[in-house]
């Protein structure tokens, strides 16, 4: 870009020089000084949509490079958002390519693994020395937030994390997908090893993370493992342990662990 906008100031001097020039030797018309003036114009008008204006708005200058920027750290806000100081300023910087647990969201709560995620987040980044790195796409999110590769001492912390299973490779949008392959292998070995959020069943999917389905899952093993049928009819709520000559015939319209259960949930036994 700084060639394009340096071609682009030679030009537009070269236009000034010949109009002044013109009108020096008195051997202009006004047909030529519009023409000129247009053309200068226009010149300015299409450099602006050359320049990658996500730059000049938000006053991060990089080239997209490989460049790994040593950056301060303000603090860890979740297992895939820290504060950092970045040109003076406090910047919330979100994780490239990857999505953890969220540990405090006001609609979904706080999710399994969160808690994990954003503690290993926080023993990775304050371990050594904290740099961040741009793709060639967006740097910045439609909460204002910084889009990066983070890394401790030369270190990826997204791989780290999908290694271990606390995150899953999420938010691919190109050309911010420089490390989308690495990425997705590192995922790959947590799954074999069912790793983290991959020991819970149908919990981290490719639109988010569902703990309603792991829930459910718990729910109904905890009912495998309770015998005790409750059953609801015209003699009441009684229920039927596998004593009971009818409780083969019963049917369970609620399962109960222990009898107490049973009792303090207002079933009583048969006569």
């Amino acid at each position: 870009m700084d060639v394009v906008l340096a071609l682009m100031f030679v030009i537009c001097g070269l236009i000034l020089w010949s109009l002044a020039r013109g009108v020096r030797k008195k051997g202009f018309t006004w047909k030529r000084v519009g023409s000129l003036f247009l053309s200068f114009f226009l010149l300015i008008g299409s450099g602006f949509f050359l320049v990658d204006r996500s730059e000049l708005l938000s006053g991060i200058e990089t080239s997209g490079t490989t460049e790994q920027i040593p950056v301060e750290l303000v603090k860890v806000i979740d297992g895939d958002t820290i504060k950092i100081i970045y040109q003076g300023q406090e910047k919330n910087v979100r994780y490239l390519l990857i999505d953890t647990p969220e540990t405090n969201h006001p609609r979904l709560g706080k999710q399994p693994f969160g808690e994990e995620a954003k503690k290993r987040n926080t023993e990775l980044i304050e371990s050594g020395k904290l740099t961040i790195e741009f793709d060639v796409g967006e740097r910045v999110d439609k909460y204002g937030r910084l889009l990066a590769y983070i890394y401790v001492d030369g270190e990826s912390v997204q791989e780290k994390l999908l290694e271990e299973g606390l995150a899953r490779v999420a938010y691919v949008y190109p050309p911010n997908t420089r490390y989308l392959d690495p990425f997705e292998k590192a995922q790959k070995k947590a799954k074999k090893k069912e790793a983290g959020i991959w020991s819970l069943e149908n919990y981290a999917r490719d639109d988010g993370f569902h703990a309603e389905s792991t829930e459910a899952e718990e729910e109904t093993s905890l009912n495998e493992d309770c015998q005790i049928k409750g059953n609801i009819g015209s003699s009441g709520k009684i229920y039927h342990t596998t004593d009971s000559p009818w409780y083969e015939q019963t049917k369970a319209e609620v399962m109960f662990c222990t009898e107490e259960e049973a009792v303090e949930a207002g079933f009583r036994p048969p006569k």
